[in-house]
């Protein structure tokens, strides 16, 4: 009940900051706002993505770094002429986005040590204009959230299934959360706490860092309030299957990490997605021989899903 009435007090502290624009509830201006403000955005040949993504943040904060994980493109010659600070990560090292962030983390602080609190973006979003003072109200006003996240959007859902189901994916409930996304705003001091992310984890490094926050008595707050734009621009099967067998990956290094502690709800994806990847058929398969061709009807159970 705790629980619950302190986030009913939190939506409603949202709820009226956002509307005391252009100054918040600490009488500051939004532009003062975001002078404790540093972004970090990660990228691998995301092309006018990667621009689109730099004309979003640009106008709205200066200190801004740009980490590239060997892109063959012209992204950082493009990030260069924005004038934000770039890093092209040493290529005789495993490229991961943990690792990506952290390095941007650490030349952010370094360069701009008065900031307080950091936008997480990869290269392929677009973050909405009034976001990040929005965020940052928040945290201010909730002392004890580390993260704060707003909705994702898919840009072109209708381009492809696979963007569409990008798009739902991006669907997830409003107020306190358990874990987040890549696109976030996170506290310096909290995420300096808990190091950082893992550097080796090569998917899945987002819940693995609320995790550890999460143990040390941090929260992680989801508004409801648009955040970004996210362009997948996922057009091929092959291009589905590679994001989803980095998402198995991820479980199952939350499972060996955690096991069947914070690592739980992994375990319950992972017997679902053998369920329907593997039993499921395999039942079906059985049935449509030893009974009859027409059990295989029951395959129609994934479409329709």
């Amino acid at each position: 009940m705790e629980a619950e009435n302190r986030g009913v007090y939190a939506n409603m502290h949202f709820a009226i900051s956002t509307q005391q624009n252009p100054k918040s509830s600490t009488g500051k201006n939004r532009d003062d706002e975001l002078e404790s403000l540093g972004i970090v955005v990660i990228g691998r040949n995301e092309g006018q993505r990667l621009v689109r993504c730099l004309e979003s943040i640009s106008p709205q904060c200066e200190k801004i770094v740009y980490v590239d994980s060997g892109s063959t493109d012209n992204s950082l010659k493009a990030a260069s002429s924005f004038g934000v600070l770039t890093i092209p990560l040493d290529e005789n090292q495993p490229f991961t986005a943990a690792r990506a962030r952290n390095e941007g983390f650490q030349r952010l602080i370094a360069s701009f040590p008065e900031i307080e609190f950091v936008q997480f973006v990869d290269g392929d979003c677009e973050i909405q204009s009034d976001w990040l003072a929005v965020g940052i109200r928040f945290l201010r006003s909730n002392k004890d959230v580390a993260i704060v996240t707003g909705h994702l959007e898919e840009k072109h859902p209708e381009q492809s299934i696979y963007n569409m189901m990008c798009d739902i994916e991006w669907e997830t409930p409003v107020g306190e959360a358990n874990s987040c996304g890549g696109i976030m705003i996170i506290r310096r001091s909290a995420f300096a706490e808990v190091s950082g992310f893992r550097d080796e984890l090569i998917a899945g490094e987002e819940p693995d860092l609320c995790i550890r926050m999460r143990n040390r008595h941090w929260r992680i707050w989801h508004l409801d309030y648009r955040m970004a734009t996210h362009d997948a621009e996922i057009l091929r099967f092959s291009e589905w299957w590679k994001r989803m067998i980095r998402g198995g990956y991820a479980s199952a290094q939350s499972i060996f990490l955690y096991g069947n502690s914070q690592g739980r709800h992994q375990i319950r994806d992972s017997i679902s997605v053998t369920a329907w990847a593997v039993l499921i058929p395999l039942i079906i398969s059985i049935a449509a021989i030893a009974i009859s061709p027409w059990c295989l009807i029951l395959l129609a159970a994934y479409p329709i899903q």
